[in-house]
């Protein structure tokens, strides 16, 4: 090897010494910044003669173990929507109030049944009466404030939504540009690797927003798609668009047809055009948005339901009487008078094969909202037909005549009476005949009453284009003014009832605390084919249990899935982070090697001197 040989491979090594000092330092100076890789060089033997051989850097490589990458940004979406979750079930906890806070909706549920044992003892006392019906108006209270509360936070979830689409549309710009610059060559030098590390961090920002997956193509793209096989990213980035609504109610709601929502849609648009509805096609399943979709459209949803259905039954327990039908040849006839809109009535017939049918004939008013569907009812058993009463009850016999599902049956008026007649058994054997009406007075010779009402109208469940009177009742409900400015009602269902009558209060109380009603499987609770039975006491039991049970476990669930991210994030620490200890050790290497090709550099100085001299 000849001296200017000599000089060329010492100049060499240190050029890739000082190299490797610039990544050490950089490595150090970066040790605790989130997302930064740590950074080591790949070195190779340049064959300079026959006789020597030079160094050189041939690229500078990120230590990244790329597979706890992938299991870590899928567990990061799990751990944000577990995360996410607890915090609304926290909130909504809430919201039912402290078990030991007397404003609890289970303490102020217990007052109000309490003061009415007390009326049932003290029928005849003011002070009673007067308890019961400021109880009953903190309990209607409490259910206002309770539902504005829940339609909070399914504001918060629809703001959430919004926010998220724009942090990810950020992300998903930045991951594009990104994959242009870095597109076409492998990274081999110190910038190519930190433009690496950005573009990592922004798919890592978009994996805690929505469950993801990464795709790298022979340009050295990355692609994002979503589980579901949506793709997110490539060489340019789709768009999503979130038309967000500013006022939620319990009357709002999505709605896979755009004509029907109400509410705040996710949309993607890729770079040709094509758009997709991510909510409807359910494409994404984890992170903080689905979180948001969750809570917005299912959970609190569910938990207004629980609600509403508790607010309807208690009025519906007070105000509902059955109007029982009486024998006609052939039938049954039941008088309609007072019958409205939302009330039913009530059919039984058994075919020729003897299997036994009800039927749920429910007067409607809004013609737009027919037909019904057979969930209109909380019965799984029943078949709902919706009518039309507004052309009278000679309209409502001749749709009932012309309906196939009641063939056999011949229906006809008598005066305000709907008569109901079977074929003598051919077909059909008509079993019972009754009508479910809304008491709207209080002395009217019944124990009914109606003490709660939708603002001031009596509470019916009717149902309308809008929808259901039931959807946000919990939110309306409120006791009727007349009881207000007159306690006495609650004990005076007749002129002539004395005042020491206990015959309503026990009705009220019965009604409250041990007649078992069916609620809705909408309401969480059963299921369509044996939807939840018992008393209203026991429902509010079983919502309240249900819903701490929720929580409970979305808690431990969030738990636990920190544990396991928090485990990956050390995993990957390790491997792609920055020990300053061996950094430190790296830099006293090339330390030595640089002093020593310094030495090589001056050994060949101090020879060509002496040659020079010759």
């Amino acid at each position: 090897m000849s001296l200017s040989q000599a000089l060329t491979t010492a100049a060499s090594g240190l050029k890739v010494t000082q190299a490797g000092m610039a990544l050490v330092a950089a490595n150090v100076a970066n040790s605790q910044t989130p997302g930064y890789v740590r950074k080591t060089m790949l070195v190779s033997s340049v064959a300079a003669s026959q006789n020597g051989n030079s160094v050189r850097v041939e690229a500078v490589q990120r230590e990244l173990d790329t597979y706890l990458q992938k299991q870590l940004r899928t567990e990061s979406a799990g751990g944000a929507y577990a995360d996410l979750r607890s915090t609304f079930y926290d909130r909504l906890q809430q919201i039912y109030g402290d078990p030991n806070s007397d404003s609890a909706l289970s303490a102020v549920y217990n007052s109000f049944t309490s003061s009415l044992q007390s009326l049932v003892t003290s029928p005849d006392s003011a002070a009673a009466r007067s308890q019961v019906v400021s109880n009953a108006q903190v309990l209607a209270q409490t259910l206002n404030g309770m539902t504005t509360d829940i339609q909070s936070l399914r504001a918060d979830a629809e703001n959430g939504i919004a926010s998220a689409v724009a942090t990810a549309n950020d992300a998903m710009k930045k991951i594009a540009d990104l994959n242009q610059q870095l597109a076409g060559h492998d990274i081999t030098n110190a910038s190519d690797a930190a433009l690496a590390d950005q573009r990592d961090q922004a798919i890592d920002q978009l994996a805690q927003l929505m469950d993801i997956k990464v795709v790298q193509d022979g340009q050295g793209n990355l692609n994002v798609f979503t589980n579901s096989g949506v793709q997110l990213v490539g060489t340019t980035a789709s768009q999503l668009a979130f038309d967000a609504h500013g006022t939620v109610t319990a009357n709002t709601q999505w709605s896979a047809d755009p004509t029907q929502s109400t509410l705040g849609t996710l949309t993607l648009t890729a770079p040709n055009g094509g758009s997709v509805d991510l909510i409807a096609n359910k494409s994404i399943r984890s992170g903080t948005i689905a979180a948001y979709i969750d809570m917005r459209d299912n959970v609190l949803v569910q938990a207004q339901r629980q609600l509403d259905s508790l607010a309807a039954t208690m009025a519906q327990a007070m105000s509902s009487t059955n109007v029982a039908g009486t024998a006609i040849p052939g039938g049954f006839q039941v008088d309609t008078t007072g019958l409205l809109n939302g009330n039913q009535i009530n059919l039984t017939y058994t075919d020729a094969s003897n299997v036994q049918h009800n039927v749920s004939i429910v007067r409607v008013d809004d013609p737009s909202a027919l037909p019904l569907s057979n969930s209109a009812t909380a019965d799984p058993n029943d078949q709902v037909i919706g009518l039309d009463f507004s052309g009278g009850l000679a309209s409502v016999v001749a749709q009932l005549n012309a309906n196939p599902a009641l063939a056999g049956l011949t229906f006809s008026a008598s005066g305000s009476s709907l008569q109901a007649v079977d074929d003598g058994g051919v077909t059909t054997t008509m079993n019972a005949l009754s009508a479910t009406k809304t008491e709207t007075s209080f002395q009217n010779g019944d124990a009914a009453l109606p003490m709660f009402m939708d603002g001031n109208l009596p509470y019916t469940g009717a149902i309308s284009s809008a929808g259901s009177e039931l959807a946000g009742f919990a939110g309306r409900i409120s006791v009727n003014s007349q009881l207000i400015a007159d306690p006495a009602k609650l004990v005076l269902f007749d002129p002539s009832t004395q005042s020491g009558d206990p015959t309503r209060p026990n009705f009220i109380y019965d009604q409250l605390t041990s007649t078992s009603f069916a609620f809705s499987p909408s309401t969480g609770m059963g299921s369509t084919v044996t939807p939840y039975s018992g008393s209203l006491s026991d429902f509010l039991k079983q919502v309240l249990s249900q819903q701490g049970q929720a929580a409970a476990n979305a808690t431990s669930l969030a738990k636990g899935q920190d544990m396991v991210v928090n485990a990956l994030q050390q995993r990957v620490n390790d491997a792609s982070g920055v020990n300053v200890d061996q950094e430190m050790a790296n830099l006293i290497t090339l330390q030595t090697a640089y002093g020593a090709n310094a030495r090589v550099m001056s050994a060949v100085k101090d020879m060509l001197d002496t040659l020079m001299k010759m």
